[in-house]
């Protein structure tokens, strides 16, 4: 590797790095459930929606205007 590549990574972490930091005193300041909600967001979006959700999702939604035909018929 080069000098380059080896001081653009170096770069580049220390700015998430501070980053970080500036987020976390940000968020201190915030109510407690802010900052609770702040910590465990990165967690949430580690745990993918399985896939047979989005087929009940699909599924779901075909049978709604089939369910609204079938009510207007009875009347």
């Amino acid at each position: 590797m080069d000098f380059l590549t080896i001081g653009l990574g170096v770069l580049i972490i220390l700015l998430l790095a501070i980053l970080g930091r500036k987020a976390t005193k940000w968020a201190k300041k915030m109510p407690k459930g802010a900052y609770l909600f702040m910590a465990l967001m990165p967690l949430i979006s580690l745990f993918p929606i399985p896939p047979p959700a989005f087929k009940n999702v699909a599924k779901a939604k075909q049978e709604q205007p089939k369910r609204k035909e079938d009510n207007g018929d009875d009347k």
